[in-house]
């Protein structure tokens, strides 16, 4: 983090100073959140001035992250900030468990239910750790990485409504605020091992299952509908493929959401569009705990929210 001029400080930025202090005083490095907010406050690759610590190239945000605390004390002299954790420089893995949103379906579970149901399928526990409750109505349940492993930050991998933060993510340290209240530490144990078998349904996510959507509209349509859908399946692709650093989520986000309709239509088996997809991520350089639960989760969007209808572009 670059030195910032220290200006006058209030008591909420003293107290977010408290928390950045202490969460580094475990050993786990802090970056400064916008004040009220969950987004890094620090500069992106857009507007990365290339000088201190970006001098050899743009440096992310968990590797600006720091302990030291004459750099957070001039940080947080500068506003209010709230507290990033570095989650992987932190050595840590945390599962976080959100609650349903407004937008859910009726009758969508909380991820503290999901993990439950899986924890029962699977015969296993998780022991009790570190836990942070979050202003929405969440949780995040601290655990150490096993050594020598390199987790990264994943989506839905454990089921719906739960997330990991690792290599690659950053949580909301406790004593931080948003309009919706504060992160608070409920259980202050130290943080448990990871448990293996998380570990191994981290690293080794189950396959996607390629089964198309009406298997009885599906097949090879003919004339300019066929160059129409051959062009969108190698242009989404190629879309992901070269999608610039800090955009490759969002590509193919948009990729798959756009070729999800051909789905619905009946143009494209899923089986098909789910390994175009995968070789463009593949191709910009994210790894398949990056990827795979990003494709399903938007062609499962894009497929139930486009009527199964086959309309001549």
């Amino acid at each position: 983090m670059t030195q910032p001029t220290p200006i006058p400080r209030d008591g909420r930025a003293s107290s977010l100073l408290r928390a950045a202090l202490a969460t580094a005083g475990q050993g786990w490095p802090v970056i400064p959140l916008r004040p009220g907010s969950k987004v890094s406050a620090l500069h992106g690759e857009t507007h990365c001035p290339r000088t201190g610590q970006c001098t050899g190239g743009h440096a992310k945000p968990e590797q600006r992250a720091t302990t030291d605390p004459d750099l957070i004390h001039a940080a947080w002299a500068v506003a209010a900030f709230n507290v990033g954790l570095a989650t992987g420089p932190a050595g840590l893995v945390v599962i976080d468990l959100d609650a349903p949103k407004l937008s859910d379906p009726p009758g969508t579970l909380h991820g503290r239910e999901v993990l439950h149901s899986l924890c029962a399928a699977l015969g296993e526990t998780l022991p009790d750790t570190h836990t942070v409750a979050t202003p929405s109505g969440g949780l995040h349940l601290y655990f150490t990485a096993p050594p020598g492993t390199r987790l990264r930050s994943t989506q839905d991998i454990l089921g719906r409504h739960i997330d990991t933060r690792a290599w690659g993510g950053y949580v909301v340290a406790p004593g931080s605020t948003t309009p919706a209240g504060r992160y608070e530490i409920t259980d202050d144990r130290p943080p448990a091992l990871l448990p293996a078998w998380v570990h191994a349904r981290l690293t080794t996510p189950p396959r996607i299952k390629a089964a198309p959507l009406h298997p009885s509209t599906t097949g090879a349509p003919a004339g300019r509908r066929a160059a129409y859908v051959a062009a969108a399946l190698r242009n989404e692709r190629q879309n992901v493929a070269s999608a610039p650093e800090g955009g490759r989520n969002k590509a193919l986000v948009r990729a798959a959401r756009a070729l999800g309709r051909l789905i619905a239509s009946g143009d494209l088996d899923r089986g098909e569009v789910e390994e175009a997809l995968s070789w463009g991520a593949e191709a910009a350089d994210l790894k398949p705990y990056e990827y795979r639960s990003a494709i399903t989760s938007a062609l499962n969007w894009s497929i139930a929210n486009n009527p199964a209808t086959r309309a001549t572009p």
